[in-house]
């Protein structure tokens, strides 16, 4: 018999929500937030973000990890700005953050609120294809039972 798996999320500190603020820090959306941070600092290919996916998903890993990848590749091709996240081990929220949380947890029908997120975070006009990413990767989540909402 093997032992289980440990979780993903095993290293990181509980989520205060004093420290969160407005946000609620659970488990998605802290695996999320690792997974971006990790992609961030090693790459759309991380083999880290991989296996928090895989560790949080199973069998079902790819598409979240596809999706996820997809979203870090588009904001990076369109922002005009530096987006400041923070360690991947730390609980805190930076502004650009908690945008990106406030834009995945948007339902499919405020697109335009989802929209205007996505603007604000990369400082651009039209960031249409970064809005659908973000209701990719949350309708995702929800569907394999992570919601972010």
């Amino acid at each position: 018999m093997t032992a289980p798996f440990p979780s993903p999320l095993a290293d990181l500190p509980a989520a205060d929500p004093r420290v969160s603020g407005h946000c609620r820090m659970d488990g998605p959306r802290l695996l999320f937030l690792r997974t971006a941070r990790l992609m961030a600092i090693g790459g759309a290919n991380d083999a880290r973000a991989a296996s928090v996916m895989m560790g949080w998903f199973g069998r079902n890993y790819r598409r979240p990890l596809v999706l996820v990848r997809a979203l870090m590749l588009e904001m990076a091709r369109i922002s005009e700005r530096r987006i400041q996240l923070a360690p991947p081990c730390s609980t805190r929220l930076t502004r650009d953050e908690a945008t990106m949380l406030r834009a995945l947890g948007r339902a499919e029908w405020q697109i335009d609120r989802c929209h205007d997120d996505a603007c604000a975070l990369l400082s651009v006009d039209n960031a249409l294809g970064a809005a659908t990413c973000f209701q990719a990767v949350a309708t995702c989540f929800e569907d394999l039972g992570a919601p972010v909402r």
